[in-house]
């Protein structure tokens, strides 16, 4: 069983929404209360303003972590191939190069 949203709130909210704000400032007329309401709904311009860029923000680093895995997997890839290359052929002994005696 769930409950329909607001029914048998056991606190009352502390914060108001931005419609909430501006429904208040439509039932306010004085002037203080006025200047309250234009600077709240500043501040929730800042904030989605704020939001936006992290959003930007991470969206940019997640971008950055894809390329660097890929390069990472690169470089692995190269480094395993150089380590080959310095090793040698597989067996570790080296087959000496010219003409030997008694056909060997």
């Amino acid at each position: 069983m769930t409950l329909e949203p607001g029914a048998h709130m056991k606190y009352r909210p502390y914060a108001f929404t931005e419609q909430g704000v501006a429904m208040l400032s439509s039932v306010l007329r004085s002037e203080r209360a006025v200047r309250v309401n234009i600077e709240i709904m500043r501040a929730f311009v800042r904030l989605r303003g704020m939001l936006a860029a992290h959003a930007d923000l991470k969206s940019k680093l997640e971008e950055l972590e894809d390329k660097v895995a890929v390069h990472d997997d690169a470089i692995r890839s190269l480094v395993i191939s150089i380590k080959r290359l310095i090793e040698g052929p597989a067996g570790g002994q080296r087959r000496k190069i010219g003409f030997l005696p008694g056909g060997r």
